[in-house]
């Protein structure tokens, strides 16, 4: 059999690789995702499933009426000038917003390395991507960004605060700086702005070109696959015209404003993780051959003198992890350990330390 009939196929695509969602076995430790470990008490599972037995699931959804989008408003800090949309993960609205500023000539722009789905995306709808590298401490180079957006004029900017892959927020002033610049909208993705010590969520709605994206995965949901987009009304208002009508489903809409009803509980568990965080942090300190970098979301990413070797002997532990080497130039030897539970945590301690603990 030939292939002549996935030649309609365009090659650019067939030339891509699919994102790659790692394969964990049952009984394994996942720390490779960034997901919460915190499950619901039994007691609050009962009260879900009764919610969820009652959800109207033969009826389309209608977004722009249901509970979620209040209650996001209520408990999430965005004001009330600012409009909301909602996608199917904070991934529909990377989508979304670059095939919103997608015509010939386009330039999308991030620092880099970032989220992967920046480029991908630009790349899907016919844009270049310009990535502009950090400094080698996972720093922005300020100068290099504006620099760049004055000569490319990008459509639009990325910018993960905190950062992701690397796990630091970057200064604040800097990002000012660039939503200033820019001719073309400036997306500031906040998907681990609850760990953060800032956020850009109050400004949403007031400066125009700027668009804040915030996630419920990184908050204890990641399988309810629900992301928001604030901004002003004259962007947000555009957004929707190419999001899917009914893009959302009952479940997940019923379950999340179930959730934020439960906004001390989240709380806890926030507080939890970054305090383990800290934790770790400062343990991996005691070893000269581990670097650790600054972080503000729910992971750490450390230099390590052989990232493969450390990511085989944490796999042999049953842990999981993600290994960054060989992904950019900056991330060499680099791997990223989402923070788990304290005992989840101090399994990965015990591993570098049998690695490491006498270099």
């Amino acid at each position: 059999m030939t292939n002549s009939k996935i030649q309609v196929i365009r090659p650019d695509i067939r030339a891509m690789s699919a994102y790659r969602v790692a394969e964990v076995p049952p009984d394994f430790i996942k720390l490779d995702a960034m997901e919460s470990p915190y499950d619901y008490p039994n007691e609050l599972k009962a009260q879900l499933g009764q919610i969820l037995a009652d959800v109207p699931v033969r009826l389309y959804p209608h977004v722009s009426h249901c509970d979620l989008l209040p209650l996001l408003h209520q408990t999430q800090g965005i004001p009330e000038t600012a409009a909301v949309a909602l996608g199917n993960g904070s991934d529909e609205l990377i989508e979304k917003l670059t095939l919103l500023v997608a015509k010939p000539d386009a330039k999308v722009l991030a620092a880099t390395p970032s989220f992967v789905m920046y480029r991908v995306n630009a790349e899907l709808f016919g844009m270049e991507f310009v990535g502009v590298p950090l400094r080698d401490d996972f720093t922005m180079n300020l100068d290099a960004m504006l620099a760049a957006v004055e000569t490319h004029q990008p459509a639009l900017v990325f910018i993960a605060y905190p950062n992701n892959p690397t796990g630091g927020r970057f200064a604040r002033e800097k990002v000012e700086a660039i939503i200033q610049a820019a001719s073309g909208l400036v997306v500031v993705d906040e998907a681990y702005g609850a760990f953060s010590s800032d956020t850009f969520l109050p400004q949403a709605g007031a400066v125009e070109n700027l668009i804040v994206l915030r996630t419920m995965s990184k908050i204890g949901f990641a399988g309810l696959r629900i992301g928001y987009a604030c901004g002003a009304a004259a962007v947000i208002d555009e957004l929707k015209k190419i999001i899917a009508p009914y893009n959302m489903n009952q479940l997940s809409l019923a379950a999340a404003a179930f959730a934020l009803n439960y906004t001390p509980f989240i709380a806890e568990n926030i507080s939890k993780l970054k305090a383990e965080r800290e934790r770790m942090r400062t343990a991996l300190r005691s070893y000269p051959c581990v670097r650790d970098f600054a972080s503000e979301a729910n992971f750490l990413t450390i230099r390590v003198p052989d990232a493969q070797i450390l990511f085989d002997c944490l796999y042999h532990h049953k842990i999981l992890i993600k290994n960054l080497h060989g992904t950019h130039p900056l991330l060499n030897q680099c791997v990223r350990i989402t923070i788990g539970l304290p005992e989840q945590n101090q399994a990965v301690l015990r591993v570098i330390d049998e690695l490491y603990g006498k270099q």
